[in-house]
């Protein structure tokens, strides 16, 4: 409460990827979520924006997709005019999923694929996002609204990983996985404290991550996504 004290917008971004302990996806992005709404509420603010994820579902088979979920449902409960913004996979200087990739790139001989590598994502830049909140802070017609944000392509997962071995220079072989394995794997590490795989990852990289039919967009926010390829080589530097 006195962080919204005299706020006219709030925007909430806080985002967990990995349950560890009480920090579950249903008490980040559910219960936290409709704790900041109701905040929101009660402290007079004007405008509230939340930030979800594209393939929020409260059917998914995901616990992290169906928190996304809950999360998007309370946030309407204790306040109604919030705008929800959905963004794919974001990618931007700062050890997103590419700048991951980047690093194996350079230690490991092959590279995994989540199966076949035919998952499709529609990655997003960072700053566009940003765009889109300020954009949608200043539309009154935004509010109660919700907005789906990818950027201009889609890529199956095989395409994103050569695209960063090109901006890398580096030439590895491509190793289709099965999913039951990498479920094994993230079963395996699962006590780990630092794991870097959890079953729900592997959850998460079996389902398409796109802009679904019918939905506001970028578009409707005047707002021209940034091609991945026209920023991914001012950080994958290679080295």
């Amino acid at each position: 409460a006195p962080a919204l004290a005299g706020a006219a917008a709030v925007v909430n971004t806080v985002g967990h990827y990995v349950e560890r302990g009480d920090a579950s996806f249903e008490a980040i992005h559910g219960a936290g979520a409709r704790h900041v709404a109701a905040a929101a509420a009660t402290a007079g603010v004007v405008r509230l924006e939340h930030i979800s994820g594209i393939g929020a579902d409260p059917a998914s088979p995901s616990p992290y997709v169906r928190a996304r979920a809950t999360g998007e449902r309370l946030v309407r409960e204790a306040f109604p005019a919030a705008t929800i913004l959905r963004p794919s996979v974001m990618f931007g200087p700062d050890h997103d999923f590419l700048v991951r990739l980047a690093g194996l790139a350079r230690v490991l001989p092959a590279l995994p694929l989540f199966g076949r590598g035919e998952v499709r994502l529609q990655p997003v830049y960072v700053d566009d996002v940003a765009q889109a909140v300020v954009r949608a802070l200043a539309a009154p017609e935004a509010a109660g609204r919700l907005y789906e944000l990818g950027g201009p392509r889609i890529y199956a997962y095989r395409e994103l990983v050569r695209l960063v071995l090109a901006h890398t220079g580096r030439r590895r072989l491509l190793v289709p996985v099965p999913y039951a394995a990498w479920s094994a794997l993230a079963a395996l590490l699962a006590p780990l404290p630092n794991r870097p795989i959890s079953p729900d990852q592997v959850r998460l990289m079996q389902q398409d991550n796109v802009v679904g039919p019918g939905v506001l967009t970028f578009a409707d926010l005047g707002i021209t996504p940034t091609a991945l390829e026209s920023v991914a080589s001012t950080y994958l530097g290679r080295g």
